[in-house]
């Protein structure tokens, strides 16, 4: 058995590796560069949000935007356990603030996500169950985007250290797509083109 032990760690390893490899395939993101050959700017436009949606419609992001006042947690969206609530601001009700169990960062030894600035995304940026059409005109809406223009969506999605937390989600946690600058190039490439939504 010692002396099968090297084969089968280097096996592992193999196995690993491709698994690995087929992940970040799976979860790669176009670039603005990639779209350029499509000459209709509007066709464009729609074809680098549909791009971006592999981002906005992800675990990461829609668990932050549910469509009730309960966040979701998971790869499949599973109800917060233990049972909070959005509260006034966000951030949790008065007993059971965010706060209390996320941290400045990601306590991986628990598996309990952290941020500084860790809470749920306003009420009126609930995207969760939304179809892509939708969300776009919702995200650009501010009424219903946080109060943003076009330009501070395109911050907001690719500087925002909250936001970037999807792609640095910690252990156990599948990441957003791609990565933050990636997103964040699609967004300013959508809205360079017109920021044209799908039907």
């Amino acid at each position: 058995m010692k002396s099968q032990m090297p084969v089968l760690l280097a096996l592992v390893a193999l196995l690993t590796g491709t698994a690995d490899a087929i992940s970040q395939q799976s979860q790669s993101l176009g670039t603005p560069e990639s779209f350029a050959s499509i000459a209709d700017e509007a066709r464009r436009s729609v074809a680098l949000f549909s791009e971006l949606g592999k981002v906005l419609t992800h675990p990461r992001c829609v668990n932050c935007h549910p469509a009730g006042d309960r966040p979701r947690q998971g790869e499949e969206g599973r109800p917060h356990q233990p049972p909070v609530a959005r509260g006034a601001d966000g951030h949790g009700l008065p007993a059971m603030r965010c706060s209390s169990c996320h941290q400045q960062a990601n306590f991986d030894p628990a598996r309990v996500p952290g941020h500084p600035e860790w809470h749920l995304a306003p009420r009126e940026m609930a995207w969760e169950g939304k179809t892509l059409a939708e969300i776009c005109a919702q995200i650009k809406d501010p009424a219903r985007n946080g109060g943003r223009s076009l330009q501070e969506l395109v911050h907001h999605i690719g500087d925002d250290t909250l936001v970037g937390w999807a792609w640095a989600p910690g252990f156990g946690r599948q990441p957003a797509p791609g990565t933050q600058k990636q997103a964040g190039a699609l967004v300013e490439a959508w809205v360079k083109s017109g920021a044209a939504c799908p039907n």
